[in-house]
């Protein structure tokens, strides 16, 4: 889609923090996270919702966190757990489906309100999760 944000980030046509990227995703990080670590995966091909994503592709998407992502954000950033969300149609502010993973931290308070307070920089986030 031309006027798809994601489909533009996919491209390259707009700059992001990409964690992981392979011939079916993408997963970058969230510019406007709740959690230190909060990133999106999004499938290369357009598809609106859940109810258009290939089942492949979602599959993969969740391999992938599972077998990659995770450890990584466990690894680097300590995270105790993450939480996966989805929105569709109402809630859903980019029409390109995307996953959230949210890393989890023992009382992080999460309220799905940006609190800047518990926020480090995402620069520096990004950075612990590059390191080899």
């Amino acid at each position: 889609m031309n006027d798809c944000i994601f489909c533009k980030i996919i491209n390259n046509e707009l700059p992001s923090k990409t964690v992981y990227e392979d011939s079916e995703i993408k997963i970058i990080m969230n510019i406007n996270p709740i959690s230190n670590g909060h990133l999106l995966i999004m499938p290369k091909k357009h598809y609106e919702n859940i109810l258009d994503i290939a089942e492949e592709t979602l599959m993969h998407a969740m391999k992938i966190l599972r077998e990659n992502i995770y450890p990584i954000l466990k690894e680097k950033l300590n995270c105790e757990g993450f939480t996966i969300c989805e929105n569709n149609f109402l809630g859903q502010d980019i029409k390109h489906f995307h996953i959230h993973v949210i890393p989890r931290y023992q009382n992080d308070q999460i309220d799905f309100n940006y609190n800047k307070e518990q926020l480090k920089d995402l620069d520096e986030i990004f950075k612990v999760l590059q390191d080899k």
